[in-house]
């Protein structure tokens, strides 16, 4: 099998598994099916170690991360965008060159709620972390996040199309200021000012070593579903 093909088996699969976290925690199945859902998941799981890959496992297709140690594959395993995620909801976001925009879309579904039928305020903060940190690109700097402040305006809907926007402020020094919003429809939710700090790539490198240092070492992993 190719890797193109590969890369949209995962998808697919990932696809299917986000369908089952957002089914498992309203369903009303009893133990027995539970428990037996549960060993198979196992099973398979146990199947994908051994067969695990240290190599990035798919291809860059965004500018985020281009020429970044550890990122190229950002767009498959991202917690917020990775579309081979299964904690992802996942959030689509794109780069307006020309607008000097990030702009994108999320649907959260009833397992990403907080309060009955509102989102979770962590995975606002989250979405807009990354939506943010994704501007940092008009700035023309490798940024992390140094500081994220946020104002939640009024309760964000599940299952309910939401828009993301975010921009580059002023960039200062090693300092790059930047803010955004979700909006259901035309009114914001949330809106966020994140403070970011330029690092250099060898900071991404020294990453990706130590987190390619912990994979060689191994370590257990427990899928007992007894």
């Amino acid at each position: 099998m190719s890797e193109r093909a590969a890369r949209a088996a995962r998808r697919r699969l990932a696809l299917a598994l986000r369908a089952l976290r957002d089914e498992l925690v309203v369903t009303a199945a009893g133990a027995e099916e539970l428990l037996a859902a549960a060993q198979q998941v196992c099973a398979m799981t146990e199947s994908f170690a051994r067969q695990r890959s240290a190599e990035p496992i798919g291809e860059l297709q965004s500018p985020v991360g281009v020429g970044v140690p550890g990122m190229g594959d950002f767009r498959e395993r991202g917690p917020i965008v990775g579309l081979a995620s299964v904690v992802a909801p996942p959030a689509e976001l794109a780069a307006d060159m020309e607008a000097r925009l990030v702009q994108g879309s999320v649907e959260f579904s009833v397992a990403f709620e907080g309060a009955p039928g509102l989102v979770h305020g962590g995975f606002l903060a989250a979405v807009l972390d990354e939506a943010l940190g994704m501007a940092t690109m008009f700035a023309g700097a490798l940024c992390m996040t140094g500081e994220i402040t946020l104002r939640f305006l009024r309760p964000t809907p599940t299952r309910t199309p939401l828009r993301i926007v975010a921009r580059c402020d002023r960039h200062e020094g090693r300092r790059v200021y930047t803010s955004g919003a979700i909006l259901d429809g035309d009114e914001a939710t949330v809106e966020a000012r994140g403070t970011f700090v330029a690092v250099g790539t060898e900071r991404f490198g020294e990453l990706d070593a130590e987190r390619a240092r912990k994979a060689d070492s191994g370590g257990a992993r427990d899928t007992d579903a007894s």
